[in-house]
């Protein structure tokens, strides 16, 4: 019976998580995964110890504006860590950036979703030997 109750709970939780994920825009899916690998990456120093990297959402915006993964600017960043803020995948205490349950079981959804694709980049960015021989032909 518990083991029904288990499953039960759990697709209930994947069915809120994927109608979730469709109400997100692709750039708020970026963002809420920038968080989740920013904080995981920050914290890997602390593994062992009680403690954890406390990340503003200035320090955040700023690093996230200088990469390429985003191209808007300060005051959109805002406003979209604000709309996380609201669907209740983020909490900004105090002066931390941190995802919620909600934000944290997204985040690992959208990670399974993606580790397949960098998978198959890794694979193809290694030096390949083919095991026949190709032909170079001229381009049209």
């Amino acid at each position: 019976m518990q083991d029904t109750a288990d499953f039960l709970h759990k697709l209930f939780i994947e069915n809120r998580i994927s109608s979730l994920m469709v109400k997100l825009t692709n750039n708020h899916k970026v963002i809420l995964y920038s968080v989740g690998l920013c904080l995981r990456q920050l914290n890997l120093r602390f593994q062992d110890k009680p403690l954890e990297m406390a990340v503003p959402k200035i320090a955040f915006i700023e690093v996230l504006e200088e990469s390429p993964l985003v191209s808007k600017k300060e005051r959109a960043l805002y406003k979209n860590l604000e709309t996380l803020e609201r669907k209740k995948l983020l909490s900004y205490d105090g002066r931390q950036l941190s995802l919620t349950l909600k934000g944290l079981n997204l985040f690992k959804k959208l990670e399974n979703e993606l580790t397949p694709f960098e998978k198959a980049k890794e694979f193809w960015q290694s030096n390949i030997q083919m095991k026949r021989k190709l032909q170079t032909v001229i381009k049209n």
